[in-house]
């Protein structure tokens, strides 16, 4: 069985949530007998095409690709409001490229939701996004790396965020409770993988130069493992997620994670991370020694569900049901 991934990994947007979900997959998947796995975004003949993007890339290796074209959505119009400027053209776009698929992986079931009001035609099958609990794991040796090459002090309490710059990410109240919390280091890992495109891309970078002393603001790191084995809370303020694929790479570290009450962190997170609603609640939670405490004693084993050799096995069986239909 001849499979081939597209993804539009080119320059910064090898940093984003779908290509790194992507890379682990292919890195799983190659690990497999009885499959000829590339990832080949000008390759036009296989069994099979699984496309985690849908850019102009994409969409030419879908017009000419000869095999089964399935498509992950990790990106859905919801998760665009707050995220890109001219949200409402671009969230048009979404139907009619949806229907060039003959199935779409969905992660979670607010994704699935959307997806099939917006396309009931085509198949879907749900398959969460897994992650390699070997690289993402607890490290002493990673710690004092990351604490000193941004020089923090081994005393200092880090509270961490790894996401794209924009509203939707809840990037405003991130900067709030810096501000509430001055003895606190709070690190913002992530940039603006869509340039001007991004939603409020220069008051963001105004706001990003008058930030607080107690913000780091790192840009794209070289090891993303090194930021969260530094850090000792975890805090997603995003208003909207297909999955929250950031929440479980924390977790997978150890850390407690405290993240905004949303559909998408009830469902696949349920009671393992700590939740809020407002930035009084979120500074409440930080405060809260003994709630972190629990969290994060149970936080690595809850990851272990969706360890990527699951969720491997899971999109082996939908890609051999395909390709033999």
């Amino acid at each position: 069985m001849r499979i081939n991934f597209v993804v539009e990994d080119m320059f910064v947007f090898k940093y984003i949530g779908c290509s790194t979900v992507a890379r682990t997959l292919y890195n799983s998947l190659k690990k497999q007998n009885g499959i000829d796995l590339t990832w080949k975004r000008y390759r036009y003949q296989a069994d099979l095409f699984h496309y985690h993007t849908f850019g102009p890339v994409a969409l030419l290796n879908q017009r000419l690709a000869s095999g089964k074209k399935i498509l992950t959505a990790h990106s859905t119009p919801r998760v665009n409001i707050g995220n890109l400027a001219l949200t409402r053209a671009i969230n048009k776009r979404y139907p009619d490229i949806y229907r060039k698929f003959d199935h779409i992986i969905t992660i979670s079931e607010a994704c699935e939701k959307e997806v099939m009001e917006m396309v009931p035609d085509v198949p879907v099958t749900r398959i969460p996004n897994g992650i390699d609990r070997e690289y993402f794991s607890p490290s002493t040796e990673k710690r004092e790396m990351f604490r000193e090459m941004w020089h923090i002090t081994p005393e200092e309490k880090v509270v961490l965020t790894v996401a794209q710059i924009s509203p939707r990410k809840g990037i405003y109240d991130f900067l709030n409770l810096a501000l509430r919390n001055p003895d606190t280091r709070f690190i913002w890992v992530g940039g603006f993988p869509y340039g001007l495109m991004s939603k409020d891309y220069l008051k963001l970078k105004m706001m990003m130069q008058r930030k607080p002393e107690n913000v780091l603001f790192t840009g794209f790191v070289r090891d993303i493992s090194e930021a969260y084995c530094a850090a000792d809370v975890f805090i997603m303020p995003t208003y909207a997620e297909t999955f929250g694929l950031a929440v479980l790479e924390a977790q997978s570290c150890g850390l407690p994670v405290i993240a905004r009450d949303i559909p998408e962190f009830r469902e696949i997170y349920q009671d393992s991370i700590r939740y809020f609603t407002t930035p009084d609640k979120a500074h409440e939670e930080l405060s809260n020694r003994q709630g972190l405490q629990t969290c994060a004693l149970r936080a690595r084993e809850y990851s272990s569900r969706y360890d990527i050799r699951r969720i491997c096995r899971d999109h082996l069986h939908l890609y051999n049901e395909l390709v033999t239909s």
